[in-house]
């Protein structure tokens, strides 16, 4: 060939450079699919005309206002819960209409279901079951050992997600957990749902019936919408149904289920419950009736002089059930609990916030600790709090300073 004259490139030596990328890595809102993981939680603020973000903070306190008002009147509660926990892992759960998907929200949501569970109910048990493919499976049986639960979630929970929940089944297996309650104690299921069907081997309305007759209130929270048989099964065994909206209303939704429910009138009564106040273990290692290890760490039942690991729980060797005073304190509170604050303005007769010591702000100022609408007076003691001091007192403390 001349010198000089180039020959032409083979298509190989051409490099498509395509800055749009592929279609299939588009997400939902039009960025990447890996973007879609990650919450953006500031482009939730949004500014006023004036470049003031004071109307988002007014929001967030008027939430929390909405959460500390509840329902105060002292009606019969039953301090000892048996509670299976009804998980959804079908295929459903890997939808991303909660970040980053259904499933990963439903496990934070849980985890600290089951953290605040224990610590209002610390002598009430829990139980876990999931169900998929058609099939129910226990994680756990009924335990007052909040780890178990929690490391079960973690091994099992987000892992083979696949085909449709069964409904019935998961019922028919937590009401076999709950017949080996104690009557004294109540019985409930709490389902976290994300399908809108279930794969069930049977008629579920003799199911319902199963559940009408053992006294099993069912109380669920779905993450997509109402469903008939979910929404009357919950209706006719006396329990409530609810819808989320986003992460934060599931959070809320689900730990409506925290505190005991009112018991029916049919099944109040008056029974005498044995319980033993073990003495700490020392000296020598020995070991417990619960995992037959030796260890220094202990406590001793009263009855038969077993070594049991931890409390609450019942002893192994006579299955009596073993508490301390504290825990017995801090389910008594739901029995009498503390009168909502009454919300005032103007002068108060303390110069700061009688809980953590602001001062109240001037003039009145809804951003501020005390500002404005943020007192709180105590009906009993009249002495005035900030919001975040009342929702510590009504959430955590369960007594006012004040009053005490």
């Amino acid at each position: 060939m001349a010198k000089g004259i180039k020959e032409p490139a083979d298509d190989d030596d051409y490099i498509d450079i395509d800055d749009t990328g592929p279609g299939d890595l588009k997400g939902a809102d039009g960025g990447y699919a890996w973007e879609e993981e990650y919450k953006r939680s500031w482009d939730v603020i949004q500014e006023d005309a004036s470049g003031s973000i004071q109307s988002i903070v007014l929001g967030i306190n008027d939430q929390k206002r909405h959460r500390r008002v509840r329902d105060t009147e002292a009606i019969q509660r039953g301090i000892i819960r048996h509670v299976v926990l009804i998980i959804d892992q079908s295929e459903n759960m890997n939808l991303r209409d909660l970040m980053p998907t259904r499933i990963q929200a439903t496990l934070t949501m849980v985890t600290a279901f089951i953290g605040e569970y224990f610590d209002q109910n610390p002598i009430s048990q829990l139980s876990v079951i999931a169900t998929k493919d058609g099939l129910a499976e226990k994680l756990t049986d009924l335990s007052g050992n909040p780890m178990d639960h929690l490391g079960a979630l973690k091994d099992k929970a987000n892992k083979d997600l696949a085909g449709e929940p069964s409904l019935q089944n998961a019922l028919e297996l937590a009401m076999h957990t709950l017949k080996r309650a104690p009557t004294h104690g109540s019985r409930e299921v709490v389902c976290v749902m994300g399908s809108l069907t279930t794969c069930d081997p049977g008629d579920i309305a003799q199911t319902l019936e199963a559940l009408k007759a053992s006294q099993v209130r069912v109380s669920m929270v779905h993450l997509a919408a109402e469903v008939h048989v979910f929404k009357r099964i919950c209706r006719e065994t006396g329990g409530v149904f609810y819808v989320a909206q986003n992460e934060d209303n599931m959070k809320d939704l689900l730990f409506e289920n925290v505190p005991p429910p009112p018991i029916v009138s049919a099944r109040a009564t008056a029974d005498m419950i044995q319980m033993g106040f073990p003495i700490k273990a020392g000296g020598v290692p020995t070991p417990c009736v619960c995992h037959h290890e030796l260890g220094f760490v202990g406590y001793i039942c009263p009855r038969c002089k077993s070594k049991v690991c931890s409390l609450p729980t019942d002893c192994d060797v006579c299955g009596l059930p073993l508490v301390s005073a504290p825990h017995l304190a801090r389910s008594y509170h739901h029995l009498f609990p503390e009168e909502n604050f009454k919300e005032v303005g103007g002068d108060s007769v303390d110069s700061a916030c009688f809980g953590c010591g602001a001062v109240w702000a001037e003039p009145p100022n809804d951003t501020e600790p005390g500002g404005g609408r943020g007192k709180y007076r105590c009906p009993r003691c009249k002495h005035d709090y900030c919001l975040e001091c009342d929702i510590f007192i009504h959430e955590t403390l369960h007594n006012c300073p004040g009053c005490v």
